[in-house]
């Protein structure tokens, strides 16, 4: 009986080290930026196109005040409501203590520096794929922006979704480098591969969610329900989305569409975003697109 209960317990035991193991929270190495030296013009570029004001601007924030990412607004989803955090340069109430690694860290990983997960709200699953030197010349032009002391608020999440530990499962299952588009034989549709899967995650709003919220990269940018519950969001698709490229970049620079309609809700935001980019990015999302099976 006795060494029945012993066996017991070190099984357990085994499994608790094993979900642990499994589930822990894994950063960059620091080693992968030794001697990288940083382009802050880039890391404009990089910040522009990844649409980080979009998210961490105060919500009311217009012009120039969106550089200041005080955080504060609300994203609604099937498992609580989130609300992007401080991420200036304040040393305290935003990321201004933060070192390269720690950045890094938490745009690929998903990792706090205290060794925490972050929720994926936050689209490191899509981050996952840039590569280092654009993370350091982000961070590089980071350094520009101006701090506010702003207090991040609590994200209003219930239990069990409240469990950081679980977010380690997640990423299990649904944090990969590996590319949708596999075969990506010209320029201009790696580029926009890694615009469109990268740095502007558009399959974060484009593509169905599974039941645990992760991307269902088998219907990739087939559309999805508004996490707002309001419409939802169309697909791009070659199938879906009959535009011509010229007609997908005049859309990404304008907000209009070939029917004389307009970007509106989230959009509006891609749209300054990539408005501000070279005219070969936007060539490169539709020459991506319409590469798509």
């Amino acid at each position: 009986m006795a060494r029945g209960l012993i066996v017991t317990g070190l099984g357990l035991a085994a499994v608790v080290a094993a979900g642990l193991f499994v589930t822990r929270a894994t950063p960059v190495e620091s080693a992968a930026f030794d001697g990288m030296e940083a382009d802050p013009v880039n890391g404009e570029t990089v910040f522009i196109a990844s649409g980080c004001a979009s998210c961490h601007a105060a919500p009311d924030a217009e012009g120039d005040a969106k550089l200041i990412l005080a955080g504060g607004q609300r994203f609604e989803s099937d498992f609580g409501t989130f609300i992007a955090p401080n991420i200036s340069t304040h040393a305290e109430a935003g990321i201004g203590g933060w070192t390269l690694t720690d950045f890094a860290s938490a745009v690929k990983r998903g990792v706090s520096p205290e060794g925490r997960h972050y929720y994926p709200a936050f689209p490191y699953a899509s981050y996952v794929h840039m590569t280092d030197q654009d993370v350091a010349d982000l961070w590089a032009y980071w350094q520009t922006l101006p701090a506010d002391e702003t207090q991040s608020q609590s994200h209003e999440v219930g239990f069990p979704f409240n469990i950081r530990r679980a977010v380690g499962v997640w990423k299990q299952l649904y944090l990969t480098d590996t590319w949708v588009l596999a075969a990506a034989s010209e320029p201009d549709v790696e580029r926009g591969r890694y615009l469109v899967e990268a740095l502007a995650h558009c399959g974060e709003c484009h593509t169905p969610r599974t039941m645990l919220g992760g991307m269902d990269r088998d219907q990739w940018l087939a559309g999805a329900p508004n996490p707002s519950g309001r419409g939802t969001i169309p697909s791009l698709t070659p199938d879906d989305l009959t535009w011509g490229p010229t007609e997908i970049a005049y859309y990404l620079q304008t907000g209009f569409t070939p029917d004389y309609d307009s970007a509106g809700g989230h959009m509006v935001a891609v749209i300054e975003n990539f408005a501000k980019l070279p005219e070969g990015d936007r060539t490169a999302v539709a020459a991506y697109l319409k590469a798509l099976p």
